[in-house]
């Protein structure tokens, strides 16, 4: 019976009044845009994230080559301009003679290496290097030890995120 007098209470009432869809309508916004809000933070971020991983990479790559050529080196010969094309020999204890060539091509690190005047093999060592600007890609010897700073720059405009590494290698004495 009390059912029956609290329906014939609110039986003039049919729905909703044009305020409660207004207000479920503001904050079903305000959810709404601070998911987005939020989402886009998350895309930008990932995207910074990886242009970083991907120049920290080549930098890491084309560090990690050098040095591994010039532990081994004998000889070493840099070039005029910034250093490249760096070139690096040794003898091993066969007595082959190994030669390792390092260039700088548009903004990739090519890196050419031949036994005993043998065909040369050519890879790829690291791309989007920095040539351009005052933080580029460049290699010293001096005193016996090569320094090597490699800068690779990955992202476009004002998004580009550069990465420099810097190393120090003393090749092996001629024996």
């Amino acid at each position: 019976m009390k059912i029956f007098k609290l329906f014939r209470l609110h039986h003039s009432q049919r729905g909703f009044t044009l305020i409660e869809l207004i207000a479920t309508l503001v904050i079903t916004g305000i959810i709404g845009l601070g998911a987005t809000t939020a989402t886009v933070q998350i895309i930008n971020q990932g995207s910074r994230n990886a242009d970083y991983t991907t120049a920290s990479r080549h930098a890491n790559n084309a560090v990690y080559w050098v040095s591994r050529d010039a532990q081994m080196s004998q000889n070493v010969t840099i070039g005029v301009d910034s250093g490249f094309p760096l070139t690096l020999c040794w003898t091993e204890w066969d007595n082959s003679e190994h030669v390792v060539t390092y260039s700088i091509d548009d903004d990739r690190l090519e890196r050419s290496y031949s036994i005993d005047e043998g065909t040369p093999v050519e890879t790829t060592v690291a791309q989007y290097l920095n040539t351009a600007s005052e933080n580029v890609t460049t290699c010293t010897y001096s005193n016996r030890v090569l320094t090597l700073k490699v800068t690779a720059t990955y992202g476009e405009g004002a998004h580009a995120i550069s990465v420099s590494k810097m190393r120090e290698i003393a090749p092996r004495p001629g024996l």
